[in-house]
């Protein structure tokens, strides 16, 4: 049987407009894919909607508005994560954009992600949604839950390319299920096969990011010699889920063991990824060369799915504003006193706000020579529930004592900044059982899927520790013995090793990988969450998991709470943490001098 060509054309909701034309115009594809939601993305697709506008991904539209007729003249099939709130809208949408262009593509649709009309019912039904980083019960919560979407796997979506559906467009389902649906439809798995299904999940978390698995954000991009923007990935799907990562030939970017590990590495936590349909075991994945842009994937291995469906809810969080001024020249911490009293001074003493949350940045440079390099930043952030406690008695507090503060006192950001609507994260599970996937046909009938079979919770507790499974954890890999000993040397750690990084809610990654057995010995066996506290001070206090993965020559690290109530609500400047390797890898640590003979 020939390979599953699955393309992706989107990797988040604002990704190139021009990869779906991409992708079909550069070659044969069988399948095109495009993932469109984040946790963040949920809340700005319910702010758009309850400001009158769609509930889905309108980019969408315009992208199929350049490739459906040639997707249906080729026999491509679509799937599409991009209906977020509102899938079947989406899909009256591109019903009415496939007739304004001649054309009448079979669409279906998948839902049963939306839990938000059953909260009141699942929570009666004894689920209490505990916050899975807090541990704190929804109904106690003082924020609103606006959006609350379970992760679906891959099934319905076999089901409605099964019945000849040329369009299949879903709610919140998991990244992956975008490979995990058309696999099942075209290789007739069955749900037990669970290394297979492993496989899948593998290839699409890889092909999920877009060009982030072809050279896009890419550690060692200097080393990267075809021009231009990457092509987005294609996953070539075996009948025994394997695959081959590549792309279209002629474009830009990279294909390689590392370009892929990078991608695998990115927004994971521990050993056992948990999915819908499966639970992949990432020490089990092995990355092969297959050829110039080609990468094998191979050797996955699977358990059963958990009992439990991860559930990301959306509550509506305080209303929020910040005010930043510029501390320029030296003195810079009485300087910051000074204006936190006067500016909390000129508001009354700051108790009408729920929180005030205050954060310097040293940008300035001893001895910088100038002036723009030797200025420090402040930012106030205040938070209220109430939005009018906010708004321009903030702003002109800030002006008004302008003439009476610090020396040099101005306002890089302009004084005028809007207060905006927080997002918080509440992610939860809820059991598998609970959740019915359904499958709408084009003419509107619905099929509803039994129950997939599950791990069976080895205890109650199970339900709030989803790695907690019924079978046994088999035992990793024999990582490759001490580290290189003798003399060292002090480098930035990304001199040797590549790192990416992502947000997990609350949690933030950081997954670090080495390209040769020795720098392999010494990144598991030394850089420890210790070596991590010591390079990554803000992290003090905060819990750190590890997970070292020797088939990929990585190691993971999930810095818990780092966050805080995730990307929707952070005050930091990076709230996503995509920015959190490349800060670690440019830090000194002490490795072996031999590594650095070996990397000349």
């Amino acid at each position: 049987m020939q390979p599953l060509r699955i393309a992706n054309c989107s990797g988040f909701y604002g990704d190139r407009l021009s990869a779906a034309r991409e992708m079909v115009e550069g070659g044969e594809i069988d399948v095109l894919t495009g993932d469109y939601l984040a946790e963040l993305t949920m809340f700005l697709l319910w702010k758009a909607r309850t400001a009158g506008r769609p509930g889905y991904a309108v980019t969408f539209l315009r992208q199929m508005e350049q490739v459906l007729g040639a997707c249906l003249e080729r026999g491509i099939r679509i799937v599409t994560n991009a209906g977020g709130l509102d899938p079947a809208a989406l899909s009256g949408a591109l019903r009415a954009a496939g007739e304004r262009l001649g054309l009448a593509p079979r669409i279906a649709c998948v839902s049963g992600d939306d839990l938000m009309p059953r909260l009141g019912e699942l929570e009666a039904a004894g689920v209490d949604l505990r916050n899975l980083d807090t541990g704190a019960r929804l109904a106690d919560s003082p924020d609103r839950p606006v959006t609350a979407n379970a992760y679906l796997g891959g099934r319905a979506i076999a089901h409605a390319l099964s019945e000849g559906a040329d369009i299949v467009i879903c709610g919140r389902v998991s990244d992956a299920s975008l490979v995990v649906g058309p696999c099942l439809w075209r290789f007739g798995w069955r749900t037990d096969e669970h290394d297979k299904l492993a496989g899948a999940v593998a290839a699409g978390h890889v092909i999920e990011c877009g060009a982030q698995a072809t050279g896009g954000n890419y550690a060692f991009f200097t080393e990267i010699k075809a021009a231009g923007l990457p092509g987005f990935p294609i996953a070539e799907m075996s009948p025994d889920g394997s695959s081959v990562i590549t792309k279209h030939p002629g474009t830009g970017g990279l294909v390689s063991v590392g370009t892929v590990t990078a991608q695998l590495m990115y927004e994971v936590g521990e050993r056992y990824y948990l999915n819908p349909d499966v639970t992949l075991d990432l020490a089990s994945i092995e990355l092969t060369p297959d050829g110039p842009d080609r990468v094998r994937i191979s050797g996955v291995r699977g358990l059963p799915p958990p009992p439990t469906l991860k559930v990301a809810i959306t509550c509506e969080g305080p209303h929020r504003q910040s005010v930043t001024f510029g501390i320029p020249g030296g003195d810079v911490e009485p300087k910051v006193e000074r204006v936190r009293r006067d500016l909390l001074e000129a508001l009354g003493g700051g108790a009408q706000f729920d929180d005030v949350a205050w954060r310097t940045v040293r940008l300035d440079q001893p001895g910088a020579t100038h002036n723009e390099l030797a200025v420090a930043r402040l930012t106030a952030t205040f938070s209220a529930r109430d939005p009018k406690r906010l708004g321009r008695q903030i702003s002109d507090a800030a002006t008004g004592i302008a003439l009476s503060t610090f020396p040099g006192i101005y306002f890089p950001d302009g004084r005028e900044q809007k207060a905006s609507q927080t997002g918080v994260n509440w992610p939860c599970l809820v059991p598998q059982q609970l959740v019915s996937e359904l499958v709408v046909r084009p003419d509107g009938t619905v099929t509803e899927l039994p129950p997939l079979a599950t791990a069976s919770l080895a205890s109650p507790a199970s339900l709030a520790s989803p790695a907690s499974l019924a079978e046994p954890e088999p035992e990793p890999e024999p990582g490759p013995g001490p580290g290189p000993g003798g003399p060292t040397a002090a480098v930035s750690l990304g001199r040797l090793f590549g790192a990416r990084s992502g947000d997990k809610g609350a949690n933030a990654n950081v997954g670090i990988w080495g390209r040769t057995d020795a720098e392999f010995a010494w990144l598991s066996t030394s850089f420890t969450v210790e070596a991590l506290r010591a390079v990554f001070p803000e992290a003090d206090g905060l819990p750190i998991t590890r997970t070292v993965l020797p088939n990929l020559k990585a190691v993971n690290f999930v810095v818990h709470g780092l966050l805080g109530q995730g990307a929707a609500a952070g005050s930091r400047f990076d709230p996503q943490a995509k920015g959190l390797a490349e800060f670690i890898r440019s830090r000194t640590v002490r490795v072996p001098a031999s590594l650095l003979e070996e990397a000349r």
